[in-house]
């Protein structure tokens, strides 16, 4: 799958570094917020005991056929500065080998080089 031109005209969604991988992911995140009320609406209906079984199958039917973009399981924490899927940081949004740059640099306040 190619990113679209209309995609690449667009400002670079996160980070610096921008390749395929990193723009899946940034459209998975914007339609899974897109849909995030929806989902949750129908959650709701589909788990309420209280509302009739043919009401609660019809919610979970309609979740069913939800693209599978809309879940928030299918996007995944990528580096922001180098767009690494792997050994990132939650806090920072940064793989380890460009957290341990840019904090030796001073660029991260409130972390420093530790030693004891």
């Amino acid at each position: 799958m190619f990113p679209t031109l209309s995609l690449l005209a667009k400002k670079p969604p996160i980070g610096i570094f921008v390749n395929s991988r990193v723009l899946r992911d940034q459209m998975k995140r914007e339609a899974f917020a897109e849909n995030e009320q929806v989902r949750q609406a129908l959650r709701y209906i589909s788990q309420n005991t209280t509302l009739s079984p043919r009401q609660r199958a019809y919610a979970q039917l309609q979740l069913a056929t939800m693209h599978c973009h809309t879940r928030s399981t299918q996007f995944k924490n990528r580096c922001i500065v180098g767009g690494k899927g792997k050994g990132v940081f939650r806090d920072f949004r940064m793989a380890r080998y460009q957290f341990r740059l840019n904090a030796l640099e001073g660029n991260l306040p409130g972390v420093k080089k530790a030693s004891w």
